[in-house]
């Protein structure tokens, strides 16, 4: 018999129960290949992070799987996991390897020395028109978007719908078979303005139709917010996710330098250690 120990997290949230939920296997090194996709379907959360000994310059090395297949980077993973292996080791920044290079985690702690929140700078992403935009607009009910419909891509591929109010994207209600054949990209539709922003992330293409909280996507959220002037470059902005499915989030992100120069993007937010399991399996299996 074999034992495998996970910690589940609720990530983008100071409070269990909300938030996107997130497992992490914090010693994957004996964990044969073949299980990880197998363990992320059992778990069946968005995703499911397994950890292994650093390879480079960084603390740790993380595989990123949701249910359906792995992914060079994701964002609640990569802030969940901060908080999971940083806390006993008391750092104050972390730094994982991830598939899309090395991300820098700076951690917070309260007055208890219980890391309250956590600001990680993100990959730059490579931005281009979506040519499927109309189909897509046909999909989610929309006749427009507000904004130019573009795809970014920091390791996970999101597109971008701008809605006139927030209550048109609570009303969302998209087809999501005809989103799954878009195939392994996140449809992000929002509204809002100034600092405080709502957004819907749909991800059928990889197992997950409605997201919680999108870390990746927060990030290129609020570089096209930036780019198109809805927000100034260096504005920290509140994003609002998960209302409709029972699991409220709150991020935070802000991109520095400008549209034909980024510098810097950084998402934040907090987490909380929920529970602690363990697999038992047959070795062999």
């Amino acid at each position: 018999m074999e034992s495998y120990r996970y910690v589940v997290a609720d990530v983008f949230s100071d409070r269990p129960l909300a938030g996107n939920q997130l497992a992490v296997f914090t010693n994957a090194q004996k964990i044969p290949e073949h299980l990880l996709q197998q363990l992320a379907r059992e778990i069946g959360f968005s995703e499911t992070v397994f950890c292994y000994r650093a390879a480079g310059k960084g603390h740790a090395r993380i595989r990123i799987f949701t249910p359906e297949s792995e992914v060079p980077f994701a964002g609640h993973p990569t802030l969940g996991t901060a908080f999971v292996l940083a806390g006993p080791l008391q750092l104050g920044l972390i730094r994982l390897e991830t598939g899309s290079g090395v991300v820098a985690v700076e951690l917070e702690r309260g007055e208890s020395g219980r890391i309250v929140f956590g600001r990680m700078s993100q990959p730059l992403p490579r931005i281009e028109p979506f040519e499927q935009s109309s189909e897509l607009l046909a999909a989610l009910g929309l006749e427009r978007s507000e904004l130019p419909v573009e795809l970014y891509d920091n390791g996970i591929r999101h597109v971008f719908v701008a809605l006139g109010s927030e209550a048109e994207v609570a009303a969302l209600a998209p087809e999501q078979r005809v989103l799954k054949a878009f195939g392994a990209i996140g449809v992000n539709c929002f509204a809002g303005s100034g600092k405080s922003w709502k957004t819907r992330c749909f991800v059928p293409g990889l197992g997950v139709g409605e997201d919680p909280a999108t870390g990746s996507a927060a990030g290129p959220l609020a570089l096209h917010l930036a780019r198109h002037g809805a927000v100034p470059f260096g504005e920290e902005i509140e994003i609002r996710q998960g209302e409709e499915i029972g699991r409220p989030s709150i991020l935070h992100a802000r991109v520095q330098g400008k549209s034909d120069a980024i510098e810097r993007i950084e998402v934040g937010g907090a987490a909380v250690i929920v529970a602690r399991g363990e697999f038992g399996l047959p070795s062999g299996i």
